[in-house]
């Protein structure tokens, strides 16, 4: 079967039933002869679409002389080239990202800003790359360095949302015979041969190594793949079949058992897949194992959550919050905001006491930091001011006649699992300022 034929079919077998016949297709094309090889197979199926071209401005004259061409693909096809120029170093230095991470967030965000527009236009659009088996290879051996996990060993993805990979199948060698039986002419990127970019490492250094002692390595690697699509299939799973079992969704936090969490097989591995969703990465896990068996409110952030230990929970709680339950406040911290309240802290040289409601006096040589503000919970106790023994936050209540709605909305701060004050209500006895006190915490909510 000829190079064309397999494409071919491999088209009508995998995105002949996702791409209406109405559809635009966009290509993204370097130049290069893998993306210029499959504008030329989409153009013989045929089907219509349109070039973007990326000059990312990184080779001075070699950029414009890769522009030029894809231009000239417009002629060729009868179908339109639209080119983006972009100031990638500037970017690079102003987001402190590498070249070509910053490529990369470059094009991507120009070609999703394309898809949207069209998407507002009620026309149904798809981007095509041309990343080959080749590509594929060297990706899953890349994610076996970097420590993705299970998830990088299916490597480059044949559809990701709209973006569609019609040679994932190609062996680059077939793209090169193709290229000349055809004589499609290409250009070629000079930056291709540096090892020192990661992949290109890979491509010309590892891999050759690798070949020299087991010759069928890339072959073996490729049906792998495919086993390794399925294997991940059934691991996720498992995975989520845990995860809604453990996993309790309170408002936008999440809150885990600690005692079922450890029962669970495979804990790091579990334990990983959980906390990956919230910002948090492969090097914080033997942090938040610690986790489990330190103290109450000890907590770790990622960029987007913290994972706080209360009691026998781990909390999974976003930063930036307006309905969270559980708030850390640290020794350095003067004000909270929570619940369309706002509690104020102050370190006083002093021992002198407001006694109204919305202040609390607090010895502060008795406290434990951080302190967690949080809503009262069933099982709740504390010693009240003025008592020697213990009252459940639900007899005091009792006490107060406080509707069910007032007990909804009761918050307390607590250290080190004991609470000292039941915000806006009563201190706890044993963290009173006495006339030995040097040093009070004054908190006050409005």
């Amino acid at each position: 079967m000829n190079f064309l034929n397999k494409f071919t079919d491999n088209w009508t077998k995998n995105f002949k039933n996702i791409v209406p016949p109405n559809a635009h297709l966009f290509i993204a094309v370097s130049g290069g002869i893998d993306s210029v090889v499959l504008t030329d197979l989409i153009a013989k199926l045929p089907l219509n679409f349109t070039i973007l071209h990326c000059n990312f401005q990184l080779r001075e004259e070699e950029s414009r002389r890769d522009e030029l061409f894809v231009q000239s693909l417009e002629k060729k096809y009868n179908q339109k080239v639209v080119v983006k120029s972009f100031n990638t170093k500037q970017f690079a230095e102003e987001n402190k990202i590498s070249i070509q991470l910053a490529a990369r967030e470059l094009r991507y965000n120009w070609f999703n800003e394309i898809l949207q527009t069209n998407k507002k236009n009620e026309v149904q659009s798809f981007l095509l790359t041309a990343h080959h088996a080749d590509d594929n290879i060297e990706t899953v051996f890349m994610n076996i360095c970097r420590g993705t996990g299970i998830k990088g060993l299916h490597g480059i993805s044949l559809k990701l949302n709209n973006i569609l990979r019609p040679l994932l199948f190609a062996r680059r060698t077939e793209i090169i015979a193709y290229a000349k039986q055809e004589k499609i002419e290409w250009v070629e990127d000079s930056s291709n041969s540096s090892i020192k970019y990661a992949r290109n490492f890979f491509r010309h250094q590892i891999i050759p190594l690798i070949k020299n002692i087991y010759t069928e390595a890339d072959k073996n690697i490729l049906e792998n793949i495919e086993r390794w699509k399925e294997v991940e299939l059934i691991y996720n799973k498992h995975i989520n079949d845990v995860k809604q079992k453990l996993l309790l969704k309170k408002g936008n936090e999440i809150h885990i058992p600690i005692l079922k969490l450890k029962q669970q097989t495979a804990l790091s591995t579990l334990l990983l897949e959980i906390i990956t969703a919230f910002g948090f990465t492969a090097a914080q896990l033997t942090d938040v194992l610690q986790l489990l068996d330190a103290n109450s409110s000890k907590y770790i952030s990622s960029s987007t959550h913290r994972i706080i230990k209360n009691r026998k929970w781990l909390l999974i709680v976003p930063l930036q919050n307006t309905d969270a339950t559980h708030y850390i406040i640290e020794e350095q911290d003067s004000s909270v905001n929570f619940s369309n309240k706002l509690l104020q802290l102050k370190v006083l040289d002093s021992n002198k006491i407001n006694t109204e409601p919305s202040f609390a006096c607090i010895d502060f040589n008795k406290l434990q930091f951080p302190l967690i503000l949080r809503k009262w919970q069933q099982g709740d106790y504390f010693y009240p001011l003025g008592m020697l023994k213990k009252k459940k936050l639900t007899r005091f209540f009792i006490d107060l006649k406080l509707s069910a709605t007032e007990k909804e909305n009761i918050w307390v701060v607590e250290t080190n699992k004991k609470i000292i004050w039941v915000v806006g209500y009563r201190i706890d006895e044993r963290f009173k300022v006495q006339n030995t006190t040097k040093t009070m915490l004054q908190m006050t909510v409005q």
